[in-house]
C-alpha cells in the first residue's frame, strides 16, 4: 500500500464508514428477524417502526432503494399471512 497521505486518509474514511454501515445493517436485520418471530398483534404495532428503519437505512445509501422496497413488501406479505 502506498504511504501517500490521501491514500491513508481514504483508508481511515472507508473503515469508519464500513463500521457505521455494518451497525445500521445489523440493526435492520435484527429488527426484521424479531418481527418475523412476533405474534400478529405485536407485529402490527411494530410494523411502522420497522418500515421506518428500513427507509432510514436506504436513505443513508447502505442498501439500494429497490432492495428496501422488496424487504418492505415481503414483510407486509408476511404480516398479512399471519
Amino acid at each position: 500500500m502506498s504511504a501517500k497521505g490521501s491514500v491513508l486518509k481514504r483508508v481511515r474514511q472507508s473503515r469508519k464508514s464500513n463500521f457505521r454501515n455494518r451497525y445500521y445493517k445489523s440493526k435492520m436485520n435484527t429488527a426484521i428477524k424479531k418481527f418475523i418471530a412476533m405474534e400478529k398483534k405485536e407485529a402490527e404495532t411494530s410494523f411502522p417502526r420497522i418500515i421506518k428503519l428500513i427507509d432510514q437505512v436506504s436513505s443513508k445509501g447502505i442498501i439500494h432503494k429497490n432492495k428496501a422496497n422488496n424487504k418492505k413488501s415481503k414483510l407486509a406479505l408476511h404480516l398479512n399471512s399471519k
